[in-house]
C-alpha cells in the first residue's frame, strides 16, 4: 500500500484509459486549439485543469454524495450542464454554416479571432456543469483508499495528481494536433466547415446523454 491507496498501479492504468475516452472537455479544448492557436488552446485547457481539480476536491468532501441522495438537486444540475452543451454544439454549428455561406474570394483569409469568447470561462464551466463526472469521481477514488488510513487527504491528493499529469499530457497532445489540422485545412473552408459541423453535432449528442443521465 502507498499513502493509504490499496493498487496504485491498478489506479494508474484505469486513469490512463479514463483520460483517453473522448468528452466534451478534451473536444473543446481541440477545437479552440484549431481554431484559435495554442495559447488560446492552453488557456482552455487551464479551464479544464481548474474544473477537474474543483469536481475531485467535491468528491472526496462528499458533495457527490448529496447529489446521489437528492434527486430534485441532481437533475436540476443535470439539465443545466446538458442545456449548456447543447447551446455550445448550436454555435458550432452556426458558425459553421456562416462559413460555408462565405464567397470563395474569402477562402483565403485568415479567419478573425473572437475576442469576446473567454476559453479559461467557457472550459471551466463545460467542466463543472457535468454531475456525472462527480459521481464518477468519488466512485473511483474511493476503490483505492483505504478507509482505515490515517491522512485519507493525501490519497486523495496523490491520485488527482495522477489523474492531472495525463489529463496535462492529453490536452497538450490535442493542442498541438489541433493547430497542425488547422494549418493543414485553413484554405480548404468547406472542410472546415464540414469538421465544425462534426464537432458541434456531437456536443449536441453529449448534451442529449447528459439531460437523460441517471444516478444508477
Amino acid at each position: 500500500m502507498f499513502f493509504g491507496i490499496t493498487d496504485l498501479w491498478t489506479y494508474v492504468l484505469g486513469a490512463f484509459f479514463i483520460i483517453l475516452l473522448p468528452g466534451p472537455n478534451s473536444l473543446y479544448v481541440l477545437a479552440t486549439a484549431a481554431q484559435r492557436g495554442v495559447r488560446q488552446g492552453y488557456r482552455g485547457a487551464a479551464g479544464v485543469f481548474i474544473g477537474d481539480t474543483v469536481l475531485m476536491v467535491l468528491a472526496a468532501a462528499g458533495v457527490a454524495s448529496l447529489l446521489k441522495s437528492t434527486p430534485i438537486l441532481f437533475n436540476v444540475v443535470k439539465y443545466a450542464g446538458a442545456a449548456y452543451l447543447a447551446w455550445i454544439g448550436f454555435q458550432m454549428l452556426r458558425g459553421a454554416w456562416r462559413s460555408w455561406r462565405r464567397p470563395a474570394s474569402a477562402e483565403t483569409a485568415p479567419a478573425p479571432e473572437r475576442t469576446g469568447e473567454d476559453p479559461f470561462r467557457k472550459a471551466l464551466v463545460i467542466s463543472l456543469m457535468n454531475p456525472k463526472a462527480i459521481l464518477f469521481f468519488i466512485s473511483f477514488f474511493i476503490q483505492f483508499v483505504d478507509p482505515a488510513y490515517g491522512t485519507p487527504a493525501l490519497s486523495f491528493l496523490i491520485l488527482g495528481a495522477i489523474c492531472q499529469l495525463f489529463s496535462v499530457l492529453y490536452l497538450s497532445a490535442l493542442i498541438f494536433g489541433g493547430t497542425f489540422l488547422a494549418n493543414q485545412f485553413r484554405a480548404r473552408r468547406k472542410l472546415s466547415a464540414g469538421l465544425s459541423t462534426g464537432v458541434g453535432m456531437l456536443f449536441l449528442g453529449f448534451g442529449a446523454k447528459l439531460a437523460t443521465a441517471t444516478l444508477s
